[in-house]
């Protein structure tokens, strides 16, 4: 949440112009304080339920100062990923609070996985499954496992962050994780001790989660019945952060009430894999106007920040509010937010309103902090921008802007 003062936008009681100033734009920046709010938010509403893990979904925001912050705090893991395993590495993260979810798991990313002691791998396919098997008999271990089912459960979100259909790449049917699961328990490498689902992102009604976690709970009984005794229900993340002024995502109590009231008798451990709904408000993209420009009836304000340092608006069409660093009184008209990018589709926001504004004044992008900087390429060989986090009062340089040297230094010039 930014305060206003002297008609600047101030995060965490830090000018956001002074930032723009100080380190340049485009440039990220993340409030510690938020970080850690919404991570005791989640900590508290579960607290009446007796065992509960929160594992950050490493995907949403991956710098290695952020995820610091939440094993200092007591997160946990999701990982999708052998660079996040690495990442993880690097700040010492507690291997049994790390969860390796995704479709295409490398040989490599299961034998370091198994050598660093993992919780458990979410295996998506047969194939995943006896592969895991066979690495983790060449390497005399066994292998933690959990199977991550597909409920068919529409979560009411936009279809490219809908996970749960049965059109959707992820998971096994649900009517054939019995069998799935009866196979890997007579494996001698593997052991099945979780159920995951997780049905998708950006999610604003809570029935889906229920209704997902309803088909889980009849499963483990079933797997109860048949000797399988599972310890862990990993129910994902996808809680809705707000992006427009007009959004009303439940909270993270409403959330918790009513999956505990569901899990409270049933003496296994829950495993949460939020991530948008830590980081996505939390962030901010600064960028200056390098240009103002007028076709036809059409206003355009070109930015240096294009859909290579923000590509969410690009790829989903998705919002994000746009505003003035340093307010403005006066009339306000509608602009398209362009960037540098040579694509027609390098648009970060349309018919935003804004006052009178001028070449290097500031804008500030919200909600950035989730599939922002992870998300940004080099395309138009652009640098990637700089990260900086607010924390006790100052700010902090958490990732240099990419020289453009280093952009070439892997390429091979052939004389």
């Amino acid at each position: 949440m930014l305060d206003i003062k002297d008609n600047k936008l101030y995060l965490d009681e830090i000018s956001l112009y002074d930032i723009a100033q100080s380190y340049g734009t485009p440039c990220y920046l993340y409030s510690k304080n938020s970080l850690v709010k919404e991570f005791n938010e989640y900590k508290n509403a579960f607290s009446n339920l007796n065992h509960t893990l929160i594992c950050y979904s490493v995907k949403a925001c991956s710098n290695i100062n952020i995820l610091k912050i939440f094993k200092d705090i007591g997160s946990g893991f999701d990982i999708v990923s052998l660079g996040e395993l690495e990442r993880l590495k690097y700040i010492k993260a507690d291997p049994s609070k790390i969860v390796f979810s995704g479709v295409a798991k490398s040989d490599k990313e299961i034998e370091d996985s198994l050598d660093y002691g993992i919780l458990f791998f979410n295996v998506e396919s047969i194939d995943e499954l006896e592969n895991i098997n066979r690495i983790a008999a060449d390497l005399n271990k066994t292998a933690n496992i959990s199977i991550r089912v597909n409920p068919d459960i529409d979560p009411k979100t936009h279809p490219y962050i809908s996970t749960g259909l049965k059109s959707s790449k992820f998971g096994i049917e649900i009517n054939q994780a019995l069998e799935v699961y009866t196979y890997a328990n007579q494996m001698e490498n593997v052991n099945p001790v979780g159920i995951d689902a997780h049905i998708g992102s950006q999610i604003f009604e809570i029935s889906p989660f229920i209704d997902s976690l309803d088909k889980l709970i009849a499963l483990y009984k079933n797997l109860k019945d048949k000797g399988i005794n599972i310890t862990y229900f990993d129910i994902g993340g996808g809680l809705g952060i707000k992006y427009f002024d007009s959004d009303e995502p439940p909270s993270k109590k409403e959330f918790a009430d009513r999956v505990i009231d569901k899990m409270k008798d049933l003496n296994c451990t829950l495993i949460l894999e939020p991530g948008r709904s830590l980081v996505g408000n939390a962030g901010y993209l600064l960028t200056s106007i390098l240009y103002k420009k007028k076709n036809y009836d059409k206003d355009f304000l070109i930015v240096d920040a294009g859909m290579n340092d923000l590509l969410r608006p690009s790829l989903y069409n998705a919002y994000h509010k746009i505003e003035e660093v340093v307010k403005v009184n006066g009339d306000r008209s509608k602009y398209d937010i362009v960037g540098p990018i040579c694509e027609t589709g390098d648009i970060l926001g349309k018919d935003v309103e804004l006052p009178k504004l001028s070449k290097n004044d500031v804008l500030v992008i919200h909600s950035a902090g989730a599939y922002g900087h992870v998300m940004a390429s080099n395309y138009n060989t652009r640098p990637k921008a700089p990260e900086i986090i607010i924390d006790d009062g100052g700010s902090k340089l958490i990732r240099k802007k990419d020289m453009l040297s280093q952009l070439m230094e892997n390429e091979l010039l052939n004389e």
